[in-house]
């Protein structure tokens, strides 16, 4: 059931159309529910969305559905910085049940010194192959010939940062199924690599709710069964004040 965390959510649930959202959340977190963010794939929604998630006011709406079992937050730390360190101690300091590891930073080669011109063997660290093979043999050199330009500016590689939570966050979507008695699950990802896992949940007869944004979610996961529920519908509730419709 829903019962608001702070006045401001209150003051908003009054609100008709709210009221309906409210009705359906309370069907989605249905019995003992867990919540997954994957939070480098939600940040990237964003410039769809056109207004910023505030991960305070996430967790305190959250928070405002007394089935909600556990908030699970993946997100890396990228060491050394500043910016990213106080960040993750934000996560921890609203609540979240934070789960985090280092940034790999990768050097990919942009060095086309010892290659053919027409040769796609650099292009292919980042355009994927199936589209390199639509390229004629003088879009590769005129691509080949602006990486060269920025080779002669002495640029001969740039950094790639990975950190990905799919095993991490399809490992406890499954544990928390199989020996934690949860009966809903809400992933906060648009990520094909969680089909399999939601294709499971659904086997088990349990209730398995994307929370995304339109287009952001692979088509192997809407081919699911799983619920999708635009998080549009929530934007009053968990976005930064300045990104606001009203002022309640």
């Amino acid at each position: 059931m829903f019962h608001p965390k702070t006045p401001k959510i209150k003051v908003i649930s009054k609100d008709k159309a709210s009221e309906e959202v409210i009705k359906e959340l309370n069907q989605i977190f249905s019995g003992k529910t867990n919540v997954y963010i994957d939070y480098a794939n939600v940040l990237g929604w964003e410039d769809k969305l056109g207004w910023s998630i505030d991960i305070r006011r996430l967790k305190q709406f959250l928070d405002s559905f007394d089935t909600i079992n556990s908030i699970n937050f993946y997100y890396g730390t990228l060491d050394g910085d500043t910016r990213s360190s106080n960040l993750i101690r934000n996560i921890q300091g609203h609540g979240y049940n934070l789960k985090t590891k280092p940034v790999k930073i990768m050097k990919l080669s942009l060095d086309v010194s010892s290659i053919p011109t027409n040769s796609p063997a650099i292009l292919q660290n980042f355009i994927s192959k199936s589209l390199l093979r639509k390229f004629n043999i003088e879009t590769i050199e005129y691509l080949n010939n602006k990486i060269k330009e920025l080779n002669d500016q002495g640029i001969k590689y740039v950094e790639v940062r990975k950190c990905n939570f799919d095993v991490e966050i399809g490992r406890d979507i499954l544990v928390d199924s199989s020996q934690n008695e949860v009966e809903s699950f809400v992933i906060w990802s648009g990520d094909s690599d969680f089909s399999d896992p939601v294709i499971q949940l659904s086997k088990e007869s349990k209730n398995v709710t994307v929370f995304a944004t339109a287009r952001r979610i692979s088509r192997e996961l809407s081919q699911t069964e799983a619920r999708i529920f635009d998080i549009q519908k929530i934007r009053e509730f968990i976005c930064w004040p300045r990104d606001a419709k009203r002022t309640p």
